[in-house]
């Protein structure tokens, strides 16, 4: 099995995240667990979600990030 390191430090692969189109017009991003353990870390990843404001759900091996601060339901 390969062996996959990160390739960008933290800060910059977080910064590029969130300025994706959707971050910045309060849509969603969405980005698979193994791909944020490996670039900037889980805690990492949780705290810049926080530190925003934003809501961030984990489903399957995904985490949806709502790139707003408003209330967010989930129908089912």
């Amino acid at each position: 099995m390969q062996n996959l390191s990160r390739i960008t430090e933290p800060e910059y692969w977080l910064d590029q995240m969130f300025a994706a189109k959707a971050a910045r017009c309060g849509g969603v991003v969405r980005r698979s667990q193994a791909w944020v353990d490996r670039e900037v870390g889980r805690e990492t990843f949780v705290q810049a979600v926080r530190k925003r404001g934003f809501h961030l759900i984990r489903t399957a091996d995904q985490f949806i990030v709502v790139c707003h601060n408003g209330p967010i339901e989930v129908i089912f």
